[in-house]
């Protein structure tokens, strides 16, 4: 049996050896380590996943500054990145729902309708108004909107990535256009045949979610975004079901009309009953 020496290295199993190195603790105050690890594997993004999402147990979020504020949530623009890769790292948004004192659900309760809950405590709370209800609900609407995500994503609805949720906060690919932040699509003024396409896209977008028993809900030129010659959806916590909620029907048709209008203003032809009426012949 041979012994090794100080000077036998080179007769080591390469399996037995690694490259250790250290990491910084030190973090500034608008960082803080990767939660990737710390969430259930449930409240992390459907697979496949995209090869820029970072999984490093040594990542670091850098929260990079508000990317826009809204009624329910504001969005942050948030970098994870390994220090030891700093090239691999990320730029996500970062959805995170307002605490009680300073959110203001819209119209929340004909959002709901037909919507059950797992835990019959937390609907009472709900119903009562209470300060556990309040909590529940900012949980609820952050629920919703991720369970949205991964299901219209698994669906191939052009949507953010969902990246991760830990709870009120939703993590998401940030959608970009030459760099920038993709605009809105208010915010745009589309060419002829761009704008064409733009309706198909959402014609289809819409039929694949009636198929799917549901509607966006909210649907407008101000939550669709123009990243260079695809349109997606954003904004997603009051997803209604076509059936099971009484209004589901007049949430569609008011969805269609939100974005007929704006079409119909840039010179397009469109009409939202025509779409509506098209719509329903998907969903039965």
């Amino acid at each position: 049996m041979s012994h090794l020496t100080p000077g036998s290295a080179d007769e080591l199993d390469p399996a037995f050896v690694f490259d250790f190195r250290t990491y910084d603790e030190d973090l500034a105050p608008n960082q803080r380590w990767s939660t990737w690890l710390d969430v259930e594997p449930l409240m992390r993004g459907p697979e496949p996943r995209p090869d820029w999402v970072v999984t490093s147990q040594g990542a670091i979020d850098t929260d990079l500054g508000i990317l826009k504020t809204g009624k329910e949530a504001d969005v942050f623009l948030v970098e994870r990145a390994d220090p030891l890769d700093p090239d691999g790292g990320v730029v996500m948004a970062a959805k995170r729902y307002r605490d009680t004192d300073h959110r203001t659900f819209h119209r929340a309760a004909s959002y709901t309708e037909g919507r059950s809950m797992k835990r019959s405590r937390d609907e009472r709370a709900l119903k009562r108004k209470s300060t556990w209800g309040r909590l529940v609900a900012a949980g609820e609407w952050a629920i919703s909107e991720w369970d949205a995500l991964k299901r219209f994503h698994e669906l191939g609805l052009p949507v953010p990535y969902p990246v991760q949720i830990e709870g009120t906060e939703i993590l998401m690919e940030w959608v970009t256009h030459d760099g920038e932040t993709a605009p809105r699509l208010a915010q745009t003024r589309p060419a002829p045949d761009l704008l064409a396409s733009y309706f198909e896209q959402l014609r289809d977008s819409l039929a694949t979610m009636v198929q799917s028993g549901v509607v966006h809900g909210d649907l407008s030129p101000y939550n669709t975004l123009a990243a260079g010659d695809r349109l997606l959806i954003i904004d997603l916590p009051q997803i209604v079901d076509l059936v099971g909620n009484p209004q589901g029907m007049d949430f569609l048709l008011r969805d269609c009309a939100n974005m007929c209008t704006w079409f119909r203003a840039r010179g397009l032809e469109v009409d939202e009953q025509e779409l509506f009426g098209e719509l329903m012949a998907h969903a039965f």
